[in-house]
Formats: C-alpha cells, sequence, structure tokens
C-alpha cells in the first residue's frame, strides 16, 4: 500500500480529525470572520478550529499536523495565526483509492 495512502487513511481514523475536515469544506458555515485572512481564500485560523472542537491549542494542533502531514490540509501563515484550508485534490485522490480497494 501507498505509505500517503497509509497515512491519510490513519489520519481519517479519527473523529475530531475527520469533524475538523467536514467543517473545513464549507468554512463560511462553521467559523465566524476572521479579522486576518478570507476563511475561504486563506482557511480557518488554527484558534478557531480548536475553540470549536472544544480542545486546546495545543491539542488541536496536533490533530491539524497529523492533517497536514497526510496532504489532507494545508497550513499558511499570516501574521502570527495559521491558517488551514481542505486540500480537495488530495482528499478526492484518497476517496479514489479507497473505492478501488487500495
Amino acid at each position: 500500500m501507498d505509505k500517503n495512502i497509509t497515512l491519510a487513511i490513519q489520519a481519517l481514523a479519527n473523529e475530531r480529525r475527520l469533524q475538523i475536515l467536514e467543517w473545513l469544506k464549507d468554512p463560511a458555515a462553521h467559523f465566524p470572520p476572521q479579522v486576518d485572512g478570507d476563511l475561504v481564500k486563506d482557511g480557518v485560523c488554527g484558534v478557531f478550529i480548536a475553540e470549536k472542537l472544544g480542545v486546546s491549542q495545543p491539542t488541536a494542533s496536533v490533530h491539524l499536523k497529523i492533517l497536514s502531514q497526510a496532504g489532507l490540509v494545508h497550513s499558511k501563515r499570516i501574521k502570527q495565526w495559521i491558517f488551514y484550508k481542505r486540500d480537495e485534490s488530495r482528499i478526492r485522490e484518497i476517496k479514489k483509492a479507497i473505492s478501488a480497494g487500495i
């Protein structure tokens, strides 16, 4: 099995990470407007993700790092904040691999 596919499947094997990906599918519906960074264009600030998950920022950062390493989200720094956005093409690739029985 492709190592990258394995990483993605492991990342998806957690309800909180699945929830983050679901929220990031339509960020404007799930998060308040941000002072810095556009929700859709730039992604969602990690602070908002932590608050919505009801966890500490370090805990949210671990989940977001795992999603990033799996290629399911991209991060972008604006000022002192890190913003996260889904990688739709990578997500399609993973869905295709899973459907094909890897």
